[in-house]
């Protein structure tokens, strides 16, 4: 099932979310449905509050960046093989040099803006069949799980940008949470 993507402005991307208790909730199905949701919207990322549900999980598949790579020395092995749900995620530290990448959300279609992160994260998850692991990611895929994981705390990307920018980008946001916004996949506003 495709569910409408969340736009900017609803309360539900603002919540500290969730966790998700064994049997609480059916995280596979949840899971093949936001793949197929984050697919159909072009993402390579999706947190539960944007499909509405205010859960600790989210899914990611960095594979689709290196599919759009054009030469073998554009693929980021770092993402080869990342297509994973986390579920009740904490993250353990964030290390290394920040570096800046020109970030967008699904949630806020049409604005992009560079973002400082960390280079190396580790973090503590369980996945759909809640097994737990514990695990360390570099470069992009680490900044995939940032993205997604300040989701699941609340957080946009916007918040994260210089306040010039950011303040630049008001009148856009404004129109996003009106539900003026050019997006070729189904939206749901507040």
């Amino acid at each position: 099932m495709i569910y409408p993507i969340v736009a900017f402005g609803a309360p539900v991307l603002r919540k500290v979310c969730e966790n998700i208790n064994p049997g609480e909730i059916d995280v596979k199905k949840i899971s093949e449905d936001m793949f197929e949701t984050m697919y159909a919207a072009s993402g390579v990322g999706l947190a539960g509050p944007q499909v509405g549900l205010a859960y600790r999980i989210f899914v990611v598949d960095g594979e689709i960046i290196n599919k759009g790579a054009e030469s073998e020395d554009e693929i980021d092995e770092t993402l080869i093989g990342f297509k994973k749900t986390f579920i009740n995620a904490e993250i353990i530290e964030e290390k290394g040099p920040k570096w800046a990448f020109e970030e967008g959300c699904l949630s806020i279609p049409g604005i992009r803006a560079d973002v400082m992160r960390p280079d190396t994260l580790t973090i503590k998850y369980v996945d759909v069949d809640f097994v737990e692991h514990t695990e360390e990611y570099t470069g992009m895929a680490a900044r995939i799980i940032q993205h997604e994981y300040d989701h699941i705390q609340g957080v946009l990307f916007t918040d994260l940008i210089a306040p010039l920018k950011k303040q630049m980008l008001k009148k856009k946001l404004g129109q996003i949470q009106k539900g003026i916004v050019d997006a070729d996949y189904r939206m749901k506003f507040a």
